[in-house]
């Protein structure tokens, strides 16, 4: 059971900072500082993907046969990992409408000099 709540704080973790990076890209395209918000997208993704290889871990050992006991850290990482993954989706559009935003902004601001 050890083994599952260290791979359990190991997810948890690594989404946690995945959430939090995407959540900074968010505010930075606010802001219009759209490539700190790329590379912070960029970013968490790296932590996300390694929440998923701890998770794999997981499942590979009970395809393989291992009896994984029902732990609810396990089901609350998961819930942080499909939240996270949710939530960067989510902004990653959310940073697309900041830049059509600004875009618009912009040319209406040219019109406005002629």
């Amino acid at each position: 059971m050890e083994e599952m709540e260290l791979t359990a704080f190991t997810i948890i973790s690594n989404v946690g900072t995945a959430k939090s990076l995407v959540m900074e890209a968010l505010y930075a395209a606010r802001e219009g500082r759209f490539d700190e918000a790329e590379n912070k997208l960029k970013e968490s993704k790296s932590y996300l993907i390694e929440g998923h290889k701890s998770h794999s871990g997981l499942i590979q050992q009970e395809a393989s046969g291992k009896k994984l006991e029902f732990s609810l850290i396990i089901m609350h990482a998961e819930d942080q990992m499909m939240s996270a993954e949710t939530i960067g989706d989510l902004v990653a559009e959310m940073i697309l409408m900041y830049k059509q935003m600004e875009a618009i902004k912009i040319k209406m601001d040219e019109r406005q000099i002629q």
